[in-house]
């Protein structure tokens, strides 16, 4: 039977497997919400208040699922506004499909009303924003590009792809179907490889694992956790990637990423093997690649990775392997150790470096003011269920729960942990909300002030999707992150970083959100659990003196190690 191809591309979306897509309504793809409309029994149209929230739920959904996540914008405007999403998509190697309306195929190239060259905006390259980008001309290849475009975004590195729409096209009457669901494809490590990687394992005497990036699975999780068991061998997660690998195992040895503790970062620079298990090695987890210097590596380097051009692109490893992770994983718990390995008590030397750094008894500055943010994160740790998804947005405050809550990891069944590698603001607040959306789990969100103010107006969305998110606002008024980096270099010269706020529990309230603040740390644990036991939405404002700036010190130390002439 013929349809409309606006209505084809819905149907290729529900064989793709897609239940919810996030986006901005466009009078250019007017064809496709009418498709939402006629099969809203099976796929639901998320309607959302600002295209780059859209865009970060369906980074979220990606995360989340393992599946592309799916975002609808319209031209120009639209589109320009949902790029942020898209780059934390590709920085974050998170499968994502954009569909973009655009202008119609009769005024392409007279620069239109909100034309745009998306492909040269968006670029596919090593350092775009999109592994694809392609236009659909032709209304019968809609099942093909769609196939295509899951496919690219779950195979090898997983990423984003762009899909651009003419309108005139989503009108056309069409004859075709929806092709078949789209399954990733595995890659199997090298045999070879892994009697490779065996025989430098017992060579090593000081070996780590640094796991992370895109692709994992509860069952890859469950498989890193028996290999690292079976040779005893101490795990890092990489930067925002913390709940890969299970924070209370006793392998466990912290994060690799920004506010790294120092003795992790010394363990990784004194280590003689590191078996890098998924991530891309980039600025954040190696500390500006100085832990693992460019570009051949001190130590022994065992790079394992999904996309064959990640490898060797940065760091010359002493082994490379090309695998997926569900793979890699499944190949790694069956490569068979020896009874005894020689690095036990490194292994155990490490997972002590990791528990004194959440003691914040250790060694740790009395801050300023009336709120004491690590025991925050312990009532957090103490309430929160085994299965909430912690999602937030870039800023100093999410060191606090970088550096002191325990991520359960994959292996639990869940992923727990929404952040943004590329380090992009306003991430957390919609993340929360498409968790919630999607998974009815609790979702709570960290954010600072400034941070909230660049998609808290998501809140309408949430209210009006029913949807329950509880978000810790921070508020110090100030850009926190670069306040710290102006004290410490041009600490006379503080300039951009103060922030005149609303009152955001009035503002919370007018979104239909229940709102409270808090200004000692008593405070928040009753608060939190109102916030649980409440059928809606939550703000819990928490008002943080402006000298409680980085979990490794306050603006007072900052200021004097800045002022000393050492």
């Amino acid at each position: 039977m013929p349809s409309i191809a606006g209505h084809l591309l819905v149907e290729c979306l529900i064989a793709q497997g897609v239940t919810h897509a996030f986006g901005v309504p466009g009078e250019s793809y007017l064809a496709v919400l009418d498709g939402f409309h006629a099969h809203a029994e099976r796929i639901r149209f998320i309607t959302n208040r600002q295209e780059g929230g859209a865009a970060f739920m369906a980074e979220a959904q990606g995360k989340l699922t393992g599946r592309p996540g799916v975002c609808f914008v319209t031209r120009g405007p639209g589109a320009t506004n949902a790029s942020i999403g898209l780059h934390t998509a590709f920085q974050d190697s998170t499968p994502m499909v954009l569909f973009v309306g655009d202008v119609a195929s009769d005024a392409r190239d007279r620069e239109a009303f909100q034309e745009v060259d998306y492909a040269s905006f968006f670029g596919p390259s090593t350092k775009g924003m999109a592994k694809r980008v392609e236009r659909i001309d032709d209304a019968r290849r809609i099942p093909e590009y769609v196939a295509r475009a899951f496919a690219t975004a779950m195979n090898g590195r997983p990423g984003p792809v762009v899909l651009v729409l003419p309108e005139d096209m989503l009108t056309q009457t069409v004859y075709a179907q929806p092709l078949p669901r789209v399954e990733p494809v595995q890659a199997w490590s090298d045999p070879g490889a892994l009697r490779e990687l065996r025989t430098l394992l017992l060579a090593s005497e000081r070996p780590l694992v640094i796991a992370g990036g895109g692709g994992w699975t509860p069952q890859s999780a469950a498989a890193l956790q028996r290999f690292a068991e079976n040779w005893q061998l101490p795990v890092a997660n990489a930067f925002r990637f913390q709940d890969t690998f299970d924070n209370h195992h006793a392998l466990y040895a912290g994060d690799v990423g920004l506010g790294i503790n120092p003795a992790l970062a010394a363990r990784v620079r004194e280590s003689d093997l590191l078996i890098a298990i998924g991530p891309r090695l980039g600025e954040a987890t190696t500390g500006g690649y100085t832990l693992i210097e460019a570009p051949v590596p001190k130590q022994k380097l065992v790079h394992i990775h999904a996309s064959a051009e990640e490898l060797g692109r940065v760091y010359q490893p002493t082994l490379a392997i090309n695998a997926t992770m569900n793979a890699a994983a499944r190949s790694l718990e069956v490569l068979t150790a020896p009874p005894t390995v020689p690095w036990s008590d490194w292994s155990q030397a490490c997972n002590a470096d990791y528990l004194a750094n959440i003691d914040p008894s250790n060694g740790g500055i009395t801050l300023p003011g009336t709120i004491d943010m690590p025991a925050i994160v312990h009532s957090l740790q103490k309430h929160l269920p085994a299965d909430a998804v912690l999602t937030n947005g870039a800023g100093n405050f999410a060191s606090w729960l970088h550096r002191f809550f325990r991520y359960h990891g994959l292996v639990k069944g869940h992923k727990t942990q929404l952040a943004p590698t590329n380090g992009a603001m306003g991430y957390g607040v919609p993340a929360g909300i498409g968790a919630a959306i999607l998974t009815g789990r609790t979702a709570f969100t960290i954010a600072g002030d400034g941070d909230f103010l660049m998609n808290g107006q998501e809140l309408a969305t949430a209210v009006q999707h029913r949807a329950k998110s509880i978000v810790l606002l921070l508020n110090n008024g100030s850009f926190g992150t670069i306040r710290m980096h102006q004290e410490r270099d041009y600490p006379a010269n503080v300039s951009g970083s103060a922030l005149s706020n609303p009152d955001f529990c009035a503002l919370a309230r007018a979104y239909g959100y229940a709102a409270e603040r808090i200004t000692h740390t008593a405070e928040f644990e009753p608060a939190l659990q109102r916030a649980l036991a409440a059928p809606g939405g939550s703000v819990i404002e928490v008002m943080i003196d402006v000298d409680v700036i980085t979990t490794r010190g306050t603006l007072t130390a900052i200021r004097a190690r800045a002022q000393s002439p050492g």
